[in-house]
């Protein structure tokens, strides 16, 4: 796949990667929130955090904890039972799932093309938006082809893709590399890094891999049980971009350890 120019490299003594130069990112502040299922179930409590406009943040906890709730209250999707969200209400978010969802009778030019459509973006624009699209994530070529002929990697690259050529300022994904073989979801993590520092949107991962969360990270947020609360955020001071041999050394295995020991701490089981 032709990847993206690698950006300058950032000072990890900085905030996060020149997010006051990135005029489109939201930033996300997360007041008292908690969230109270019709059931009884209690799946958030008191969540307090915020989010710098640009920043990318990873969540992890144990299953159950409600992080994929928070993701959709974050995206809109659900309201919180107290407590509130705060970001720009004109923000244009996309989500993508660990499900690629394709529309198998489409092909990957027009499934790249679906979110404009909902958002009513006219078709001579949504056209060469899919187009640049598909060519950022390494598709150019494959504009004719059907769901079913790509493979799972290309199947994920389409839709990030589509998330893509909606050009959001807040990019929203609720695991979306656990359903690929380890090698592709190294490529695909270095990948979605580069168009992250390239469009400069807030993003905001789901994941129980912890290294896909160091990796991908200006913070991590590790959860407790349910009800979710934050239990502890991790900084990562690595700059950006990052290499893949970031991954083996021994900084980037300390701290993976320290996000492991928190998620192992017995209050959080």
């Amino acid at each position: 796949m032709r990847k993206p120019p690698p950006l300058a490299a950032v000072d990890p003594a900085a905030p996060p990667p020149n997010l006051a130069k990135r005029p489109g990112a939201v930033p996300i502040a997360l007041q008292g929130l908690s969230k109270q299922f019709g059931t009884g179930v209690q799946a958030l409590d008191t969540i307090n955090f915020d989010i710098a406009g640009g920043e990318f943040i990873s969540i992890v906890g144990p299953s159950g904890c409600g992080k994929s709730t928070l993701l959709r209250i974050v995206a809109g999707l659900v309201e919180p039972t107290t407590g509130a969200c705060e970001r720009a209400r004109n923000a244009t978010a996309a989500f993508v799932f660990q499900d690629a969802a394709l529309l198998p009778w489409r092909t990957v030019s027009r499934n790249a093309e679906l979110l404009m459509e909902l958002e009513g973006v006219p078709a001579p624009e949504r056209g060469s938006r899919a187009a640049e699209a598909l060519k950022l994530v390494g598709l150019a070529g494959f504009e004719r082809s059907y769901p079913h002929q790509l493979s799972g990697g290309m199947r994920m690259r389409l839709s990030l893709a589509r998330a893509l050529a909606l050009r959001p300022d807040l990019m929203l994904l609720d695991e979306p590399l656990a359903a690929v073989d380890e090698l592709t979801r190294d490529v695909l993590q270095e990948e979605l890094s580069q168009l992250w520092q390239m469009a400069g949107f807030t993003a905001l991962l789901v994941t129980h891999n912890v290294h896909e969360a160091v990796y991908l990270s200006n913070r991590v947020v590790v959860m407790s049980a349910r009800p979710g609360r934050i239990l502890k955020v991790i900084q990562v001071p690595f700059p950006f971009p990052r290499s893949p041999e970031l991954r083996s050394t021994a900084a980037f295995a300390k701290l993976t350890g320290d996000v492991s020991a928190a998620l192992r701490q017995r209050d959080h089981i």
